[in-house]
Parts: C-alpha cells; structure tokens; sequence
C-alpha cells in the first residue's frame, strides 16, 4: 500500500505533515491541505484555502467537508491505536484500506451528477447546472455590444475579443494570431501536417474534426442546415448564410473606393482587383492574365478547344455556361431585361446597358486617332479597322472593301438580287 508524505506551506499557515494512501499525488496532496485547514486555519484565510483546494480536486465545498470528518475519524483512531495497541484499538492497513475504498465510492456516487435528457454525467453540481442551459436554452451572459447571449461567461470572455479584435493567441512559425487556442492549435496543423480526423469509410483524414463531420455527410448524404424560404439544405452553416443573402438581399460587403456592396466577401475582394489592377491568374500558353480564377478557365478553353456547354435544341456548343444561357433566351423568346423609359426588351444586360446610351446620349468609347465616340464598344472596335487594318471584307465578285463583315453581306445581295 502507497503512502504519500506532503508539507504545505501556504500563506502563512502551516499544515502538518500526515500519511495518507490510496490517491494519486494531485489528489493526496490537495486533501492533506484540506485535512489541515480544518485544525490549524482560522477565519478568513481557511475559507479562502479550503474553496482553492475545493476547486482543486474539483470537488462541492459541502462535499469535501463531510470527506474531511472522515478523515478526522481516522486520524484519531490511528493517534489512539499508536498510544494503546491493545487488540480491540489496533487499527490494521487492511482496515485502513477498506475504510478509503468505501470512501472512494462513497464519494463518487455523489458527485456523479446525471442529465436527465440526454443521460451526460458530471462529478459537479455546478456543471451539471451549465449544462442544463443547452436544453433550456437559457443564455445569462449578455455581451453589451451587440446583444447576443451565451451560456458560460467564459464563452462571453472570448466572445467579447471580437469587439477588442484582441488575439492573444500567435502562431510562433507564421505570426498569424486568433481569439481562441482551439483556432490556434487547428492553425498549427496546417504547418505540421497533421490530419489526427480520418473518415473510418474512406480513410480520408482531416486537420480539424467540424471538416469531418462535414466530409461525412457525403456518404450519409445529411444536410444539417435548411434554408426557411426555398427548403434547399446544406451541410455547412455558413453556406446556408451566404445562401441566405439572396433571398434576404443583403450585401454587407462594401467597396470603399466606389461604394459597391456584395453578398459575398469573395465577390468584393474579386472586384477590389478592378480598382487595384492586381491580375493575379496567368495563361502559360499565351501570356494573358486574369483577374479571377474563372475568367483563365474559360480562356484556356479557347487553347483548348473544349465547349463543355452544349443547348439542347440546336447543337451549338460554348466556352462558357453563361453564353448558354443567354443563347437559349433565343429559343424560350424570354427578354428579362426592360427598359423602363420605352418598354423595350433584352436577353442580355448587357444589351440593355447599351441601349440606355440612346436615351442619355452617352457615348463612352472615342476613337483615340479621329476622336469619334460610339455607344458600344464593337462600335468602336469595327471602326478602329479604318485606321489599322482598312476594308479586310472583299466582295469576291465586284472587289469592293467593307470594314464591317454585315455590311458585305448586304452588298452582295445586290449580286443575288436580294436573296441573302
């Protein structure tokens, strides 16, 4: 049988030095201190040390205390049993031993504190209480900011670092800081390597166990999260937010430099390039650059010669599922964008933009060597081949030069007499 000998010294009080067994050292350790207190600390300073080692041993105050009379029990039948070791006082190890086992059982049949709904234990009262928030779904901790409740104080505290922007905790091998130390330790991975979360079906692993339980969702095809306003489900909350937003209409990302919101972080930082330049995405085959991840992989198909969009009535295929879409506006005759100053119809918005121009008398593309401005940007474009490249279309019955590729059909139907 263990014996553990422990001597505290603490704020001014000396606690005597007692055998004790059966304990792991923390826990011997923190009873003995409390063992003491009951006979050497008074007033104040006892209250103070004995909720310390209360906290300790993670234990009820009332709950130590009835531990300690027993120990108190048995200490003096052992200083009795060292003074007269007749056979009817001698208190033997196996005694002694029993006595703690019982205790030890005792003592965890009472702090075993159960859930009555969903069956969870805890060895506190208090947790127990915590706990029992998740059900009632009562939240006293208040942040006075922003109005939004919690059920521990602690999650408060660390709630409230968003408002501070405080983030103590920093990554040693990157500089990046974060609120919480469960972010900090998810971060660390990322340079370790680490992927402790692996899915038992695939064998796929992860770094942090959320993106697990989202992977799994592809093999029991769960969608946690349901939009209220079209019943479409997602696996991830924040989808669901971002899904949200079009039906809410809400954009609460703002441009700072011209004042344009969006509904996604992604689409402003992706419109931030427009004003700043940046192109970060570049063809290796030709050179060109791009400022979105999208916008190379439609170019790259003009290299390639993939149109993966075909319409279903015609055949023709394209580079880009948004060309599609607007092609089938010509089989379904639907024209969603109007103008609200003569009622005239578009498929395209584009289309509408230009046609704005006629009303307002805009005209935003000049010709940088004659200076003659245009509505549309073709505009502009067919007549720069005025002075670069002439009149490339050639009647090839009369000879007659065109700079518009229109412009020679409709000339030749003078050779045809009128049939295209």
């Amino acid at each position: 049988m263990a014996f553990f000998r422990c001597c505290f010294l603490q704020r001014g009080i000396y606690l005597r030095v007692l055998e004790f067994s059966e304990f792991s050292d923390r826990e011997a350790s923190a009873q003995v201190q409390w063992h003491s207190l009951t006979k050497s600390a008074k007033g104040e300073n006892a209250v103070v040390l004995q909720a310390e080692v209360a906290t300790l041993l993670g234990k009820d105050l009332m709950l130590l205390k009835e531990e300690s009379e027993e120990l108190n029990e048995t200490e003096d039948k052992d200083q009795y049993g060292k003074h007269d070791l007749t056979g009817e006082n001698l208190i033997s190890c196996s005694q002694s031993k029993q006595t703690t086992q019982k205790r030890a059982q005792n003592t965890e049949a009472r702090s075993n504190f159960t859930c009555q709904q969903c069956g969870t234990s805890f060895t506190k009262k208090e947790s127990l209480a915590i706990h029992l928030r998740i059900h009632t779904g009562v939240k006293p901790y208040i942040c006075h900011l922003c109005g939004l409740g919690f059920t521990q104080k602690g999650t408060l505290n660390r709630h409230m670092r968003i408002h501070t922007g405080e983030k103590p905790y920093t990554c040693k091998l990157c500089g990046n800081s974060f609120i919480r130390k469960g972010d900090l330790e998810n971060h660390i991975r990322i340079h370790t390597g680490e992927k402790p979360y692996t899915c038992q079906v695939c064998g796929k692993s992860f770094c942090q166990q959320r993106n697990l339980k989202v992977h799994m969702s592809v093999h029991t095809g769960e969608r946690y999260f349901n939009c209220q306003h079209c019943a479409k489900s997602f696996t991830k909350n924040e989808t669901l937010k971002r899904h949200s937003r079009i039906h809410t209409g809400e954009k609460p990302y703002t441009c700072l430099q011209c004042g344009l919101s969006f509904s996604q972080k992604g689409s402003l930082n992706r419109h931030i390039r427009i004003h700043t330049g940046v192109k970060p995405y570049t063809c290796q085959l030709c050179g060109n650059r791009f400022n979105q991840k999208g916008d190379l992989t439609n170019h790259m198909r003009i290299h390639t010669g993939e149109k993966p969009y075909t319409c279903q009535q015609c055949g023709k295929s394209f580079y880009k599922k948004g060309t599609l879409e607007r092609h089938n506006r010509i089989h379904t005759g639907v024209k969603p964008f109007t103008c609200q100053l003569c009622g005239n119809g578009f498929n395209q918005k584009g289309d509408l933009t230009n046609h704005m121009r006629i009303h307002t008398g805009e005209k935003p593309y000049t010709c940088q060597q004659c200076g003659k401005s245009f509505y549309k940007k073709g505009a502009l474009k067919r007549h720069n081949r005025i002075h670069t490249e002439g009149k490339p279309y050639i009647c090839p019955q009369c000879g007659l030069s065109f700079t518009q590729n229109g412009t020679l059909n409709r000339h030749i139907r003078i050779h045809t007499a009128g049939k295209p």
